[in-house]
Order: structure tokens, then C-alpha cells, then sequence
């Protein structure tokens, strides 16, 4: 069994879907409404559906997060810098994280972790 897809909620859906096309390699396949709803996909068959919160804020629970992992040291590094240039704030440095390398940031109202396990090398 795999996780199909992932639903998130954002309070500008046009530009979640120019992030995760950007920089997470996701393609728009579908817009409903006035950027109300988008649906993308990702080279390894992920979808991504991107929601627009309606009446209220976008909370996620303190603890709620996202993340990805990367193959490399170097990707977590590449990354990285393609945000930070992008303009992307409050982008951390990447660390030393438990038993990984890596960084947080948060995307509108989304908490993402990006990271590479250091025992898989």
C-alpha cells in the first residue's frame, strides 16, 4: 500500500501551485474555480491537491508538518540555495537534524521539512 495523495489547504492557491511547480517538481493537471481547488502531480505519481481555505485563516496543528527527503547531502544544499534565491523566506540553514541533514521553513500557512538520512549513505 502507498499514499495516493495529499490534500493541503492554503490561503493563495495560485501561488502554491507556482511553489510546488517550482520547487518540488509537481505539474498543475487541474484548476477548479478561480484557483479554488488545483490539482498536481509529480513524476513519481504523487498527487498533490491544493485547496484555498474559505472562511477563515489557515491553522494547522502546532505539530502538523510536511516534509521530503532528498537523496543527497548535496540536494538538501541545492535546494536550499534554489529557495533562499527564489526569495523564499525563513528558509533555515541546513543541519544536522536527529538522524538526518536538513532545514525547516514554513510556506504560507505550511510547515515543510526537507531532509536526506544520513545512515542511508
Amino acid at each position: 500500500m502507498t499514499i495516493n495523495h495529499l490534500n493541503l489547504v492554503l490561503s493563495d492557491v495560485e501561488n502554491g501551485v507556482s511553489f510546488f511547480e517550482t520547487y518540488f517538481g509537481f505539474s498543475c493537471v487541474d484548476i477548479k474555480g478561480d484557483h479554488q481547488i488545483a490539482v498536481l502531480k509529480n513524476a513519481a505519481g504523487c498527487t498533490l491537491v491544493l485547496m484555498a481555505q474559505k472562511d477563515a485563516p489557515v491553522v494547522y496543528p502546532k505539530s502538523f508538518h510536511v516534509g521530503w527527503m532528498l537523496d543527497s547531502v548535496a540536494a538538501v544544499d541545492q535546494l536550499h540555495l534554489q529557495l533562499t534565491a527564489g526569495g523564499v523566506p525563513g528558509v533555515q540553514s541546513p543541519r544536522k537534524i536527529r538522524d538526518s541533514y536538513g532545514f525547516y521553513f514554513y510556506f504560507d500557512a505550511l510547515f515543510i521539512e526537507i531532509g536526506y538520512y544520513l545512515d542511508a549513505a
